[in-house]
């Protein structure tokens, strides 16, 4: 693939933080089926490599994603590469961020429409430009969100404020997404992916596989009652207290030093 047919750009800098961006900047990154390839084999990529501690998806230019290409045959279209692989057996055969073993933040720089804001929603966190405009605009095209919205967006602002959202499909700026809890913060757009890269970099001091487990079961948890999750959350503290991570993290807070980290997601996670 040449450079000139990729619609996204990955880099990864010297503190482990990849940083993925959406680059259809002519048409504000439009979401299509060689797009939604590219993504995924990006966060594949992300999830393989043990030096990635966190990952940071942003758009270029003056929007995040302004919804599927409707012209370039919308998410999983006929542009969509033949080696795509197990994306061509449906969204639950993707691979998306939620099941990464690493944090990843959406830095919402702009517009987000449709997928443009279903897709950030799957992602940990999200940090988004004030002036950005905020659709779940399916509805208002004969459609229905997807990528486990109804699960989803419910579980983090409320089943009132998400039947608002996904019913009406009415637009909402960046600057009322944060005050709905759709986004962590709301910023100047020049202020987004910063933010969101500084943040990514906090996650370093963290141990990889404490995180990949922590995040694991946030994400399983959005199904189940507070004794439901003890019962998961016990046998993988007691796993976790007796790994060499534990005596790492206490012997680098007692010298008041980083702690270097041992385990690795990628090899070193308890079974299941």
């Amino acid at each position: 693939m040449s450079a000139a047919d990729q619609t996204i750009r990955l880099e990864t800098d010297a503190q482990g933080v990849a940083t993925l961006t959406l680059s259809r900047p002519e048409v504000l990154n439009a979401w299509n089926g060689r797009m939604a390839y590219e993504v995924e084999r990006a966060l594949r990529a992300c999830e393989a490599d043990d030096a990635v501690r966190a990952v940071v998806i942003t758009g270029a230019g003056r929007a995040f994603c302004a919804g599927a290409d409707l012209a370039g045959g919308g998410p999983g279209g006929s542009d969509e590469p033949r080696d795509a692989g197990p994306r061509r057996g449906g969204f639950e055969n993707a691979f998306w961020p939620f099941q990464m073993t690493k944090p990843v933040i959406a830095a919402i720089n702009g517009h987000a429409i449709g997928v443009g804001i279903t897709f950030p929603m799957t992602c940990d966190l999200r940090i988004v430009a004030e002036d950005a405009k905020i659709q779940f605009a399916f509805v208002r095209r004969g459609m229905l969100a997807e990528l486990g919205s109804h699960a989803i967006v419910p579980r983090v602002i409320g089943l009132s404020r998400a039947a608002d959202l996904l019913l009406s499909g009415r637009m909402i700026t960046g600057r009322e997404a944060a005050e709905l809890g759709l986004a962590s913060r709301a910023l100047p757009q020049a202020e987004v992916l910063p933010a969101a890269l500084a943040e990514a970099r906090e996650f370093r001091l963290a141990a990889p596989a404490s995180v990949a487990l922590s995040k694991r079961l946030l994400w399983e948890g959005l199904g189940l009652t507070a004794r439901e999750m003890m019962r998961r959350e016990a046998p993988l503290f007691a796993w976790t207290t007796r790994q060499v991570d534990a005596r790492e993290g206490i012997e680098s807070f007692m010298q008041k030093r980083e702690p270097a980290w041992k385990l690795r997601p990628s090899t070193d996670l308890p079974e299941g």
